[in-house]
């Protein structure tokens, strides 16, 4: 396992969830932290909590922005010397069916999740040539297991995936190792917020098969990502039986596998597409306010 003491650990979404929980555990584990966010006032609190500036470089930054992004890691460079890490974990998700969802949401959800990822890693690779350092990309369980209503999450987080296969062929002669992180329902306030918008939606996760229907905490979420990290792995999954879902992904894309889900969903997603129509937004309230164009 590798030693995360001093190491540079630059992560995305690092305001709050799980990008917050993982920065706590490094920060324990005696990381030095480059948190990345557009919400100022959480990453204020963020890194008072773990330290102040003597430990954590925090910085306001739109993923979406490449030269931002180039910024955040040249100031993490002259800050602390270097990236040793980097969580590429921005992510959100919009409301509504292919047929319903506001196509200005869907967009923003492709260019937050897959080119902000992206642009995190073009951003910091360099950096991470130079330390022989571990990209981890989190990508999600429906990269494996599409749900309905939420096609632009499933896409992006399909992208996320390929993205990192991709960037681990190409460095992997450099020293760098790329990971890609699957998980299930985390208990996050994208999930959290949906259900609170969109009763239709909770009552789908409910619906869906054993453990499709069971939600893991942010704490057993970040544990993985940290042990994952320490390990340079190639996939962390949380919780362990994601994994499986790696393996039978050809099985869940044909008709017979999907059969489950579509009979769940032939009641629900109209249902869920009505409240999206009734509730007047595209996504939470609070990605609302933060990720306008």
């Amino acid at each position: 396992m590798t030693s995360l003491h001093s190491k540079v650990v630059f992560i995305t979404g690092g305001a709050r969830g799980i990008g917050a929980a993982v920065a706590r555990r490094l920060s324990n584990k005696g990381a030095k932290l480059v948190l990345i966010d557009l919400d100022k006032a959480e990453l204020a609190v963020v890194a008072a909590e773990l330290g102040g500036d003597d430990r954590v470089l925090t910085a306001v930054a739109d993923v979406r922005d490449l030269p931002a992004m180039q910024v955040a890691a040249k100031q993490a460079v002259e800050r602390f010397g270097g990236i040793d890490v980097v969580v590429a974990n921005a992510g959100i998700a919009s409301y509504g069916s292919v047929l319903q969802v506001d196509p200005e949401a869907f967009k923003r959800v492709l260019d937050v999740n897959l080119l902000g990822a992206f642009h995190t890693v073009r951003a910091t690779l360099p950096s991470l040539i130079d330390r022989r350092g571990y990209v981890l990309i989190v990508s999600s369980l429906a990269a494996f297991a599409a749900p309905p209503g939420m096609a632009s999450y499933n896409a992006s987080k399909a992208g996320n995936e390929h993205l990192a296969n991709a960037v681990r062929m190409e460095v992997a002669q450099l020293g760098v190792d790329v990971g890609t992180a699957h998980m299930s329902w985390i208990d996050t306030a994208l999930v959290r917020d949906t259900k609170a918008d969109l009763p239709a939606f909770g009552d789908l996760l409910a619906a869906l098969p054993w453990p499709l229907n069971k939600t893991t905490t942010v704490d057993r979420c970040a544990s993985a990502f940290v042990k994952g990290i320490e390990g340079r792995k190639d996939r962390v999954y949380c919780p362990g039986w994601v994994g499986l879902f790696s393996w039978i992904k050809p099985v869940l894309f044909t008709r017979i596998g999907q059969l489950p889900v579509r009979k769940i969903s032939a009641g629900l997603l109209p249902r869920m597409d009505a409240e999206v129509v009734t509730l007047g937004r595209f996504t939470s309230a609070y990605n609302e306010d933060f990720v306008k164009p």
